[in-house]
């Protein structure tokens, strides 16, 4: 039952995403207490300013109404990526590369991270119209990355992208085995000795289409044969940062992020 509830709150969400976030804006009565709060707030204002006479009188055209930031934590962690990017970044600062490749990541989170400290790569199956200094981008299905030569690239990461190759969320073309060919490419294009920084959803192996894969953390590791695995780190099912555990223990998982840490020690040829 539980299932069948779920699959039906997943399809209304898609024909119609903007009931979830206006749900959520709506709970705990906290739009009601915003309300109340910011007219409090406003007549308080505007009395003493009768009196105080500030440089910033309230104009009725210039209204901008906050309802929730005071019922907020003074801070979110958002699921996965906060550890995850913190994780990846960390690794890399401190293999003091001068030049690091990725794929898909997130630019306003953890490829800012890193342009702190290094030049960066971007490749991504969409456009990128911002120029930002340090970060050259390369629009790419990473699929195929046929115009990258094989081991020519020192330090890579994916953090949390190649569970969508293949599945057309992002307009990347339809292929089942989409992770599998990503993955292959990886490994084609990173040299011997190189890095890899790969992260995505791992537990009970599934596609749940159009969103995203969740791979067992075995199956990561057998794809990325000819690969030494140097670390693994996960962000559990309650979103807890643990760090160099073992991937036997996120099979059963349902929704937790592998953070696996790979070294190139052998050229393997990729199967298609």
């Amino acid at each position: 039952m539980k299932n069948k509830l779920r699959f039906i709150l997943l399809q209304v969400n898609g024909l119609f995403p903007f009931l979830y976030p206006l749900l959520h804006t709506f709970k705990d009565l906290n739009f009601l207490k915003g309300l109340f709060s910011y007219y409090r707030d406003l007549i308080k204002y505007q009395n003493l300013n009768s009196s105080q006479k500030s440089e910033f009188p309230i104009k009725f055209g210039n209204l901008y109404p906050i309802y929730f930031d005071r019922y907020e934590e003074a801070g979110e962690v958002p699921k996965h990526y906060f550890y995850m990017d913190l994780w990846a970044a960390k690794k890399i600062y401190k293999s003091n590369v001068k030049m690091h490749y990725d794929i898909g990541s997130r630019i306003d989170s953890f490829i800012s991270h890193c342009l702190v400290f290094c030049k960066v790569t971007m490749l991504d199956v969409r456009p990128l119209n911002s120029s930002v200094p340090n970060l050259k981008f390369i629009q790419a299905d990473c699929m195929d990355m046929k115009n990258i030569k094989s081991n020519s690239i020192g330090s890579i990461s994916t953090l949390h992208a190649v569970e969508h190759f293949g599945l057309g969320r992002y307009g990347d073309p339809i292929d089942p085995l989409g992770y599998n060919k990503a993955i292959n490419e990886i490994k084609r294009i990173t040299k011997l000795g190189g890095d890899v920084y790969f992260a995505g959803p791992i537990g009970k192996q599934r596609v749940e289409f159009n969103a995203h894969r969740v791979v067992s953390p075995l199956f990561i590791i057998k794809l990325f044969e000819g690969f030494e695995l140097i670390d693994f780190s996960a962000i559990d099912d309650e979103n807890n940062f643990i760090e160099k555990t073992k991937p036997e223990k996120f099979v059963g998982a349902n929704y937790s992020c592998g953070l696996f840490h790979f070294k190139k020690i052998n050229n393997v040829e990729s199967k298609k």
